[in-house]
């Protein structure tokens, strides 16, 4: 197993191996500190600067980022039970960490004086989100109007990110041979930017996904990469077995731990709360109802089969990729499928379960009516979308499947 050595906020050395069981490890140790905060962390919808430094001091923004960078580079069947664990305690933590660090893939294909500049010190931490925009070309690179939303975990980043349709000089659309648009990754510091509050939702609500904008924006050439490299392993300047595989295909499947954590929570807390509730009108506990035992058991297949099916597709498939080099879009297709399939699951488990627990879900201070909150945030986002299914069922039945978000 490979040894790095990586750099802890305080500046002092540490040398660990490079394995997912170490960083399980450490969510562990902050377990405590996580949960106690997690109601403040909802209220305040930001991850609070104690939460952050704990984050930050432990690694946990580095999970994907090369060992030439101090990360841990994790495999991705190593990555994805860290994001579990830490979304089975609280969601948007979790969110926010998987967010970051799809993002931090990028550090491998940018030029080595840039990667250290963006990501070398404890603090190098990206965050990005979609909307319009355009970046026009100018000497030396591009100046960029734009404004986006979903910027996950942007309240702790030092720099943002933005994708763009590039546009000539003359305002003329930049095209690649095949008429499409060319689209780039712009990189910049966050302090260049103007923020709108705009998160107020129902659920990962700590994970502070606003609004931000820059307007003429002079971006270099070395700070911009091509949207399609960001899934192209060619493009990699890093030799790691982890950048055969795109920043989706770690986003997917980091989301989809992060539905597996919240449901996971959910039924420890649901089985905690059978052992003693007598609902109205009943003689025995929950747990003695028959129907509620069989709710619990099927919870439990459902969680198990989908997280085993999710990590059993990463471990073969990360296999098969360090012999032959490169992924294929077979495998991108388990990838998505394997991961859409375990967030609705997380949502079925967390639905029932709810409903069994009656009225005393409804509650705030009881742990269900967050993670109800939260699962279903999950659910709405891009990659928990139904239309994946659908993809991937065209794939199956030899269609022309669209493979824009694989």
């Amino acid at each position: 197993m490979a040894v790095t050595s990586v750099r802890r906020a305080s500046g002092s050395e540490e040398t660990a191996a490079t394995s997912g069981a170490d960083h399980l490890a450490r969510v562990a140790e902050i377990a405590p500190a996580l949960a106690a905060a997690a109601a403040e962390i909802d209220r305040r919808r930001e991850l609070p600067e104690a939460i952050v430094d704990t984050l930050i001091e432990r690694g946990l923004f580095r999970l994907l980022l090369p060992r030439s960078l101090a990360g841990a580079e994790l495999l991705p069947a190593q990555y994805i039970p860290i994001i579990e664990a830490i979304a089975e305690i609280d969601a948007s933590t979790a969110w926010c960490i998987n967010q970051n660090s799809g993002c931090s893939m990028t550090a491998a294909l940018l030029a080595p004086e840039i990667a250290r500049e963006i990501f070398g010190g404890p603090r190098g931490i990206l965050a990005w989100g979609p909307g319009p925009g355009e970046a026009r070309v100018a000497a030396g690179g591009y100046r960029v109007t734009a404004s986006w939303s979903f910027a996950s975990g942007s309240q702790h980043a030092s720099w943002l990110g933005c994708h763009v349709p590039i546009a000539e000089a003359d305002g003329t659309p930049r095209l690649r041979s095949d008429g499409t648009p060319v689209v780039r990754t712009m990189l910049f510091p966050k302090s260049q930017t103007k923020f709108t509050d705009i998160w107020h939702t129902i659920g990962l609500r700590g994970t502070a996904s606003n609004q931000y904008e820059v307007n003429d924006l002079f971006v270099p050439e070395p700070y911009s990469v091509d949207v399609l490299s960001r899934r192209d392993s060619g493009a990699t300047r890093e030799p790691g077995l982890l950048y055969r595989f795109s920043s989706l295909s770690l986003y997917a499947g980091g989301f989809a731990g992060v539905a597996l954590g919240i449901a996971r929570g959910m039924l420890k807390e649901f089985i905690v709360l059978a052992r003693d509730k007598i609902p109205r009108g009943a003689r025995n506990t929950l747990r003695n109802n028959n129907v509620i035992q069989a709710q619990v058991a099927q919870a439990e297949a459902r969680l198990s089969s989908a997280r085993g099916w999710l990590l059993h597709s990463f471990e073969t498939i990360t296999a098969a990729v360090e012999k032959r080099g490169h992924i294929t879009l077979d495998e991108r297709m388990v990838i998505r499928l394997a991961s859409t399939f375990a967030i609705h699951t997380g949502v079925e488990v967390v639905d029932t379960l709810y409903q069994a627990a009656g009225a005393t879900a409804i509650f705030n201070d009881n742990p269900f009516e967050r993670r109800f909150r939260d699962i279903h945030s999950v659910a709405q986002q891009l990659q928990g979308r139904q239309q994946h299914f659908e993809t991937v069922g065209q794939h199956l039945m030899g269609l022309e499947p669209d493979t824009g978000w694989l």
